[in-house]
């Protein structure tokens, strides 16, 4: 099982023309994008997340201000990003149960690797625990 971790795209330009960053299909994100996604207007005081999934992998993008992402893992292990560069990514695998909480400007761009289905999400963190320790 893999672990959470940053992945840097590619920042092309200059301070006086703007930037633009870039990936094409699996050169840095590590799976086939089925599902493109993203928030934005989640007022500061809002955690969302609190879920993983059995399937889908995703990589998070802070596309305009700032989230803090916490990732947990089954065995315990924490960790948090402070995304606020759009040119960095956090690949969160699977068996990661993660929350996100967002600066009120923040828009949030993310990468899945399948299609929405409610049945792929763990929204109980006792369901989390006592499927991902087992494995």
């Amino acid at each position: 099982m893999e672990n959470p971790f940053l992945i840097d795209f590619p920042k092309l330009g200059a301070p006086e023309i703007g930037y633009i960053s870039v990936t094409e299909q699996q050169q840095q994100v590590p799976f086939e994008v089925k599902r493109i996604f993203w928030t934005y207007y989640t007022p500061e005081s809002i955690v969302r997340g609190r879920h993983a999934h059995y399937a889908t992998e995703q990589v998070l993008i802070a596309a305009a201000g700032r989230i803090i992402v916490t990732t947990e893992l089954a065995d315990g292990t924490i960790q948090t990003f402070r995304l606020e560069d759009p040119h960095v990514g956090l690949y969160v695998p699977p068996h990661a149960w993660h929350t996100m909480q967002y600066s009120h400007s923040a828009v949030q761009l993310v990468l899945a690797s399948m299609p929405y289905d409610e049945a792929d999400y763990i929204r109980s963190y006792d369901e989390f625990k006592r499927v991902w320790q087992n494995k």
